[in-house]
């Protein structure tokens, strides 16, 4: 059933049971408020049903709403005989909503009689006759309303005897009309009467009859939702305490009921946090109506278009996101888009598009604010800051064209020639950015002069549970929210990464770039250690395009922790967000990366790679690009690699947890077994201690890959130097100045899940030059599949949408084949080769599709839209051949 529907079901139903009350008061005491409150809800519901198009229900309801309209403005007298007419359009109404309820559809008829006899009585027509129907069996005038509604409602009738004198003789005739006595004198009655009273029993029924659809819903305040999260809040704070005291003891006979109440209480929160959730639609539901009105106000075409509205948030951090998300909208429509006639002669369409796109990755929410139109304009924003005094003309020549970006969220400062109502004052970006940020959250932005401009939005999915990072720092303990947390970096005399000083500023010397630190210790002011530390530890953090380093003594573990708010004497410190309190029972204080990297001085920092920053504004990745890729040693001495970006996490898992099934190593891992794989058949896991794991995660699969030790994280560009024909193994490459093999994660992946991949085969023909556009949502997918392509020769350009794709066809970017998923959020892959094929430079290309389904519908309906081929997702020997055949049809090879 469609929502709406089911909606104007259930709050009808709830006015009804309201009404059937209220009617009964009304009887007995025709007092002003009582009636405008029944008026207000038959209106309410006639209204819906004409916006609904449900015609029968809307007369109905329209006819009562006269009778109640003439009580209302004084005209007419509230009777018994009035308000039984009234019930009886009621549970008219209730018979047809059931009808509606079961079917979808109003039910066949009409109810002329009903509402002649409503017209009549607004009319004045019926009024003489009610009190003839004092004398019980006769009830002559009023029989074509009263006689349904006695049936219908007994009970309401049989209330009336409480008032005292007038009413008293006329509730008698209506339980008369109830009892079976009625029969021996419907031999009179017209022919519309005995229609009227069948209704009246088939309104009785539906009277009766509970609405399954209300039965299904319940309203509950706010408020008991707030309070059930907070007990919620402390029952996650009890468990930790009590795995606290069981952690190390695995002989405790509470170890297996403890672990069963966890799972208990996780399962319990992501209920109670379900009811908190709401769609991100229900904060863009007036978004429609302003660009509406700024298109007319500033003489523009603009088209909204609105993906992932289902995406749910918590209902807290809706109301707060709000605000920003207005005015973020706002800012697009004036400054962002052009006028039409200035749009066409930069050769775009007159229509200037805004996209708001909203999707869940790793635990947040991502908000996307993308406009088509002339971008910031960084030479106006350069200008503007040096007139403001926020920079010098050395240090702005010094800067890349994000770092210019960035002025746009200092307070006070504005682009536009001229104040308007929409925009001009300087007051907007800044406000949206410090909002963000109070909830956890990071905004960033890329913009391309003349293509438009992206603000991306990373705020939690909650703000009452966190993942967080435990660390301490001259003997306190604090947490670090997972969210901002990229790397941690352990340092030593003797390490290759190393502290070193520059201008009296610390700095770390990490993958050839010099990464910004900061001392928890001195920015705090904590007392200095007495003794000299053996190693440190650094939380590499990033806070929008600014990366730093925060330097702490010791790293624990991550926890989920329930954040308390800041005590009043310590809210003007920036550095806390909160606190919360461990399992052991202290309490600590919550880190605000934001507040920390502002207390740094350097926030405007961003990537010094121009190019690699332009790239990644276009969502463009290729293949011969540096990426960042894990070095580690399993089996023997060899170096070997694998991308970061296929690994979820890094572990280091008690040997003592790890299990047996069906012969095969596994770990309960975060409340599900995880497999756990060797890199070949002669590698032993250790016996004691600590084993390294790499975590492989997309879904709901995970995966482990056990390792010796975890030598290096570096960014190289990936070239095979050889290929080798080994299950597990690509190839091998120079990483780091020295040789090294390069897994093929699938080839382990499908060790621990058959169904994660298909075949492992490495039959590979080189296809030297050719270029792939690669588009898939998935950077699991992009990360496996780019490596495995560049191997067999191609190179590889990856980009995470649709629209993406389509703008480097825009811009010019040629290629020889292009893979595409189907499955993806906003355009779809059939979509996407449907605009490809229309016309444009690409409509000759060939097109291979990639989806997890794989039937032959999904065949047929991808050479429909003109796809040169399909291929299963899991299957890549199949997609290897499928590109060698389709390049050789082409006679491209």
């Amino acid at each position: 059933m469609d929502d709406l529907l089911t909606e104007f079901l259930t709050e009808t139903g709830e006015s009804l049971a309201t009404l059937d009350v209220e009617l009964v008061k009304l009887e007995q005491n025709p007092a002003p408020q009582i009636l405008s409150n029944i008026f207000r809800l038959v209106h309410t519901i006639k209204g819906t049903c004409g916006f609904l198009g449900l015609p029968r229900l809307e007369a109905v309801a329209h006819a009562g709403e006269n009778v109640l309209g003439k009580f209302r403005d004084g005209e007419l007298q509230v009777t018994p005989a009035a308000v039984t007419l009234i019930l009886a359009s009621i549970d008219r109404i209730k018979m047809i909503l059931n009808h509606i309820e079961q079917t979808e559809t109003e039910p066949e008829g009409d109810d002329k009689d009903l509402i002649a006899a409503l017209n009549a009585h607004a009319e004045g027509r019926d009024v003489a006759p009610p009190p003839a129907a004092a004398a019980p069996p006769p009830a002559p005038a009023p029989a074509p309303a009263p006689a349904p509604a006695p049936a219908a409602t007994p009970e309401p009738v049989a209330a009336a005897p409480a008032p005292v004198p007038a009413p008293a003789p006329v509730p008698a005739p209506a339980p008369v009309a109830a009892t079976p006595e009625p029969e021996e004198h419907a031999a009179p009655a017209l022919p519309a009467q005995v229609a009227q009273q069948q209704v009246a029993a088939a309104g009785a029924a539906a009277a009766n009859q509970e609405s399954a659809l209300a039965a299904q819903t319940i309203r509950v305040n706010v408020e008991l939702l707030e309070n059930l999260m907070t007990l919620v809040s402390e029952l996650v704070l009890t468990r930790n305490q009590l795995l606290q005291m069981v952690r190390g003891k695995d002989d405790s006979e509470f170890a297996t009921p403890l672990q069963r109440l966890s799972h208990i209480t996780t399962d319990l929160q992501e209920g109670v946090m379900k009811t908190r959730m709401q769609p991100i639609g229900n904060a863009w539901a007036k978004l429609p109506r302003i660009v509406r009105d700024l298109s007319v106000e500033t003489h523009k075409k603009i088209d909204l278009q609105m993906l992932g509205a289902e995406t749910e948030l918590d209902r807290q951090v809706l109301e707060l996101i709000k605000d920003p998300l207005t005015h973020m909208v706002r800012n697009s429509a004036d400054h962002g888009l052009e006028m039409p006639e200035d749009r066409k002669k930069a050769g775009k369409s007159e229509v200037g598009k805004i996209v708001l796109n909203a999707f869940h990755e790793g635990g947040h929410i991502i908000i996307e604010i993308a406009d088509d139109g002339r971008g910031l304009g960084i030479q106006r924003i350069r200008n503007k800051a040096i007139s403001n005094g926020l920079a010098t003309e050395s240090e702005i020549e010094q800067m890349s064209d994000q770092q210019i970006a960035q002025f746009i969220f200092r307070a006070g400062f504005s682009t536009a020639e001229k104040v308007t109502s929409v925009s001009g004052r300087g007051v907007g970006m800044d406000v949206v950015k410090t909002n963000i940020e109070k909830i956890g959250g990071t905004i960033e932005l890329k913009t391309i002069d003349g293509k438009g401009t992206t603000f991306t939005i990373k705020i939690p999915l909650t703000l009452a549970i966190v993942s967080a990072l435990i660390v301490e720092c001259a003997g306190e303990r604090f947490a670090v929210p997972q969210i901002s947390v990229l790397e941690l970096v352990r340092t030593t005399a003797t390490s290759e990464h190393g502290i070193e000083v520059i201008n009296s500023a610390p700095v770390l010397r990490l993958r050839d770039r010099l990464l910004p630190l900061v001392s928890l210790r001195t920015l705090l002011r904590l007392a200095d250690s007495a003794e000299e530390q053996a190693e440190t530890f650094i939380v590499v953090t990033q806070v929008g395009n600014y990366t730093f380093g925060i330097i702490v003594d010791r790293v624990f573990d991550t926890e989920e922790i329930v954040v308390k708010p800041v005590a009043p004497i310590l809210r003007h410190i920036n550095m806390f967000s909160g606190n919360t309190i461990l399992g052991d029972g202290s309490v600590i204080m919550i880190l605000d990366p934001n507040g920390i990297a502002g207390g740094t001085g350097e926030m405007a920092a961003v990537d010094n790679q121009q190019a690699a920053g332009a790239a990644a504004s276009r969502g463009e990745t290729r293949a011969e690009d540096q990426q960042s890729m894990l070095v580690f040693r399993a089996g023997n001495s060899d170096l070997k690699a694998v991308p970061l970006a296929l690994i979820a996490r890094l572990e280091e898992i008690d040997v003592t947890d790890i299990e047996a099934s069906h012969g095969k190593p596994v770990v309960q891992y975060r409340g599900k077994l995880m497999p756990l794989v060797t890199i070949d058949s002669s590698f032993s896991m250790k016996t004691e201690g600590q084993q390294p794991v790499l975590v492989f995660s997309d879904h709901e699969h995970t995966m482990g890959l056990a390792v010796d030790e975890i030598v290096d994280i570096v960014e190289e560009q990936l070239k095979i130097e050889l290929a080798v024909n080994k299950p597990g193994l690509i190839g091998t490459a120079v990483v780091s100045g020295k040789a090294t093999d390069i897994i093929d994660a699938g080839f382990y992946l499908t060790q621990a899940w058959g169904d994660w991949f298909g075949s492992d085969k490495d039959s590979r023909k080189t296809q030297e030059g050719l270029r792939v556009l690669l588009v898939d949502d998935s950077p699991f997918f992009r990360n496996l599949l780019t490596p495995l392509l560049s191997v067999a020769g191609y190179e590889v350009t990856s980009v995470e949408s649709a629209d993406k794709a389509l703008t480097l066809r825009d811009n010019g970017s040629t290629f020889d084949v292009i893979i595409s998923d189907i499955e993806m959020p906003g355009m779809n892959g059939f979509e996407f080769a449907e605009a490809v094929r229309n016309d444009g430079p690409w409509s000759g290309l060939p097109m291979v599709a990639l989806s997890s389904h794989a039937t032959e519908q999904d065949f047929e309906r991808g050479r429909e839209v003109g796809f040169t081929d399909y291929v299963a997702k899991f299957d890549r020997d199949a997609l290897l051949q499928t590109l060698a055949q389709t390049l050789s049809t082409k006679g491209a090879v």
